[in-house]
């Protein structure tokens, strides 16, 4: 089962993973200023990884197919790795829409 976990930047911002089972990395957040704020992106992805309309397929400058999940506004919640086919990340995408919802959160900021 996947999980959520949450650990502090160098420059002192949260940020998240979302973690497949085997511990693979299949979702970055961007950073955020409070615990809280970090807190509210793990709800909005749980709650939008599972509507298709969320995800927006991109490449990357060298060709690299990823994916950025977005919140109903349009902002970017998660972006995730970079794949080396776009069915890997369309694989990716299914991984995300099956581990997001019910995936605990494991906070590893405490020090």
């Amino acid at each position: 089962m996947g999980k959520f976990v949450i650990k502090k930047r160098k420059n002192g911002e949260f940020q998240f993973d979302l973690k497949a089972g085997n511990g693979q990395v299949i979702l970055s957040s961007e950073g955020y200023t409070t615990m809280a704020a970090c807190k509210n992106g793990i709800e909005s992805v749980k709650k939008n990884a599972v509507e298709d309309a969320r995800y927006e397929l991109k490449e990357a400058k060298n060709g690299a197919p990823y994916f950025n999940l977005k919140a109903g506004n349009g902002q970017v919640i998660g972006t995730s790795e970079m794949y080396s086919s776009v069915a890997a990340c369309e694989n990716g995408i299914e991984s995300v829409k099956k581990n997001a919802p019910d995936a605990e959160v494991v906070d590893e900021t405490a020090e």
